[in-house]
């Protein structure tokens, strides 16, 4: 037996046993960081995604789907969407991963979810954290817009019911494809409480969403794979998929048989950037371990409440010494970029030429692409308005040139302010100016969107107001013309 084999033996010895080695080390960083340094020698292509007319598609530039593994749209008049098929075949499983949709791309998703022929739609993020937006409003909600119509792919999509819980809320929508007039129900299951960059604060409820999802029949052979999403699809989505796909192997072929950093490889060969944060990493392993001491799950009653064991496992592993979980409104400590590429993306922005060598070795895109504007307070009282206005404002904006977001998102900005020295101020400054420079530009684009709605609002009271007056001036027509009419019958 080589020594490269002892080793691997040693690793898949226990699960358990590795989780609180590493723990024990505080060593969840290097462990990390091994990973990510081991995908930088992956080949794999993002041509596509690197398209003019494709660039407008992707919510973040430093993250895009590989070539080999990307969905490929069968009509319409783009066949590029953000998203690519990771299969874990030795656990007869599959997902499609792909970001949080942008208004210009929601018909693209559920024209993905038609052909594809996906029994559910998982979300892990909220469409605001941070008071940012991270996701559009992209499905039909019962109490504002009911009915979706998207006339460029010919699909519609219906709210029928929905299942709340603590944690998530489960959706039973309808879609119909409206060129064969087909049509049949999906399910949405929307976790809430899954903050950006972190992690559930328990495996327990985390554990229970997936229970729910497996009970649905959504992983199934027999359906399409499932669409799994959260902001950029990576981090949260990533966790999800390692979870599940994990916990079918120990069905299989038990705890003592399974190298989770291996699976986590191999599924990073079909989507860049699986698993963001050193923490998402270390809560996978956690709700590994304890979902392996629930299994099956066919007999786990997903209502009940926190199991004691579990607390003491996932306390004691985290050697009761680790501070808390942040909260959503919290960012997590020194949380790395989305992507490999973008603290050099930064780095670059701030050199004298701002040149980079990802497009010569085929890398993802250098920065992040144009994303939604931050969900300021005064945009509160406009949280009714209808999808489709929703889609027109912002295609206005593309139209007038306006770019929505030229810098590094937030998280991104903070990470490295954090990591450069005392010393570097002036790095500091640069990036405080711009970010100062891209809120001034948010708040106009905020302005001017308010300013736009203002005005379709006086031009619709415009018209309801000259409907009025016609319609009594007809009405007061009709009136002489009778009074006329019955004199004339009298004489």
């Amino acid at each position: 037996m080589t020594s490269d084999e002892e080793t691997d033996k040693s690793v898949m010895k226990n699960v358990e046993t590795m989780y609180r080695e590493v723990n024990s080390k505080n060593g969840w960083a290097s462990f990390y960081q091994n990973i990510r340094s081991e995908c930088e020698s992956f080949e794999y292509t993002c041509h596509e995604s690197k398209k003019p007319q494709n660039k407008i598609l992707n919510r973040y530039r430093d993250v895009a789907p590989y070539d080999h593994t990307r969905i490929i749209l069968k009509r319409g008049v783009c066949d590029y969407i953000h998203a690519n098929l990771v299969q874990v075949d030795h656990a007869e499983r599959q997902y499609i991963l792909t970001q949080g949709p942008l208004p210009n791309t929601v018909s693209h998703f559920w024209l993905m979810v038609w052909e594809q022929n996906s029994r559910a739609v998982l979300m892990l993020n909220k469409v605001i954290e941070k008071n940012q937006i991270k996701c559009h409003q992209y499905f039909p909600l019962e109490d504002v817009t009911p009915t979706l119509i998207f006339d460029d792919v010919n699909i519609k999509v219906d709210y029928v019911s929905k299942k709340e819980t603590s944690d998530y809320t489960t959706r039973t929508l309808r879609i119909t494809d409206l060129e064969s007039n087909d049509s049949r129900e999906i399910l949405h299951f929307h976790y809430t409480t899954w903050p950006d960059f972190g992690v559930p604060q328990r495996p327990t409820a985390f554990l229970r969403f997936l229970v729910d999802v497996r009970k649905s029949g959504a992983l199934d052979q027999n359906v399409g794979p499932p669409i799994v999403h959260c902001s950029a699809g990576i981090g949260r989505s990533g966790t999800f998929c390692l979870v599940d796909a994990c916990l079918v192997l120990i069905e299989k072929y038990g705890l003592n048989a399974l190298d989770v950093r291996h699976e986590l490889l191999e599924m990073r060969r079909s989507r860049m950037g699986l698993i963001q944060t050193p923490e998402q990493l270390r809560f996978s392993y956690a709700a590994i371990i304890q979902g392996a001491k629930q299994l099956p799950f066919d007999n786990m009653d997903i209502n009940n409440e926190i199991i004691y064991d579990e607390i003491i496992t996932y306390d004691e592993m985290n050697n009761k010494s680790n501070h808390l979980l942040e909260k959503d409104d919290e960012p997590p400590p020194l949380p790395p970029p989305r992507g490999e590429s973008l603290t050099r993306s930064m780095m670059a922005e701030l050199s004298s030429d701002g040149s980079t060598d990802n497009d010569d070795v085929g890398g993802p895109p250098d920065k992040p692409l144009p994303c939604e504007p931050p969900n300021h307070a005064d945009l509160s009282t406009n949280t009714n308005l209808s999808t489709s206005t929703t889609n027109c404002i912002a295609e206005q904006n593309l139209d007038d040139g306006m770019v929505l977001d030229e810098a590094l998102s937030d998280d991104a900005e903070n990470s490295i302010i954090k990591n450069n020295s005392p010393s570097n101020s002036d790095t500091k400054m640069e990036v405080r100016r711009r970010k100062a420079e891209k809120n001034e530009r948010l708040a106009t684009q905020v302005r001017e969107m308010k300013r736009r709605q203002k005005e379709m609002e006086e031009r619709q009271k415009s018209k309801r107001s000259l409907f009025c007056k016609i319609s009594i001036g007809i009405g007061l027509s009709g009136g002489i013309l009778a009074i006329y009419y019955y004199l004339y019958m009298r004489s």
